[in-house]
């Protein structure tokens, strides 16, 4: 299928490993010119040439730009895209992916791991959709995905930070479809479950043993891929998901269905 992105630039976040950096590399690899951000300068180097050989050499610095940016700082954020809109041209895909809180039960957290909490997991998708969004409304044309977790569509009791957090997101995305449809702009939020990614691997001391004990609980009878998520996130970016808003789509091998 030809999802009719080639050309169209990306802006992803939090792209230097796992389910972001899987995201910029499918959107790459469809042709889309593709910004990445990330806060460690090494990983985020390692992530750039990733997705350059996803976009195809020898010429690949025309459709992959890196820069180190912290997606709380709102300052930051606004110099990455209006670089991007210099260099690659006009952003018509935003995907907004951020770090996790730290986990543990609710009562586990004081007041500032909750704002902090807010802060990564809510504020920072909202400041960088509000940062882009008239670009896109301007071109009238545009494709936001937010990254979120399986989580908003029931709470985990390891997970509470999340739990309390991450559902203000969907709520965000539902009260700006009526505002942004008619400008031709979509948003959804994409809740993945578990994916072999770094992130969940380091929380295990025995990492393959840990992560067999969560396939098992899984429908489909593994972890996900980072590919699986990537699919996903690259086809609701695509124009044949104009159609397409205010969804959340979950990415969890069946997980959440008995919850």
């Amino acid at each position: 299928m030809d999802l009719g992105i080639a050309g169209r630039v990306a802006l992803v976040s939090g792209a230097t490993s796992g389910l972001g950096l899987a995201v910029a590399i499918a959107l790459a690899a469809e042709g889309a010119r593709v910004a990445i951000s990330g806060r460690d300068e090494q990983r985020l180097a390692a992530a750039a040439d990733r997705v350059a050989a996803a976009a195809g050499r020898p010429d690949p610095s025309g459709r992959v730009r890196a820069d180190r940016v912290d997606l709380r700082d709102q300052d930051a954020v606004r110099g990455w895209i209006d670089a991007v809109a210099t260099d690659l041209g006009e952003p018509g895909i935003v995907v907004s992916n951020a770090g996790g809180p730290p986990a543990g039960p609710v009562t586990a957290f004081g007041l500032d791991a909750y704002r902090d909490a807010v802060e990564l997991c809510l504020l920072a998708h909202i400041g960088f959709v509000q940062a882009v969004l008239p670009r896109l409304r301007a071109a009238g044309w545009g494709r936001i995905l937010l990254v979120a977790s399986e989580t908003i569509r029931q709470p985990r009791p390891q997970y509470g930070l999340s739990n309390t957090v991450r559902p203000g997101l969907v709520g965000y995305a539902k009260s700006l479809v009526p505002e942004i449809g008619p400008d031709g702009v979509t948003i959804n939020v994409l809740a993945p479950g578990y994916h072999r990614t770094p992130a969940l691997t380091r929380q295990f001391t025995d990492p393959e043993a840990g992560l067999a004990r969560i396939a098992a609980g899984i429908p489909v009878g593994r972890l996900g891929d980072p590919d699986d998520f990537a699919a996903t996130a690259a086809f609701l970016a695509s124009d044949r998901a104009g159609f397409i808003t205010g969804s959340t789509v979950l990415v969890d091998g069946g997980a959440t269905q008995g919850w």
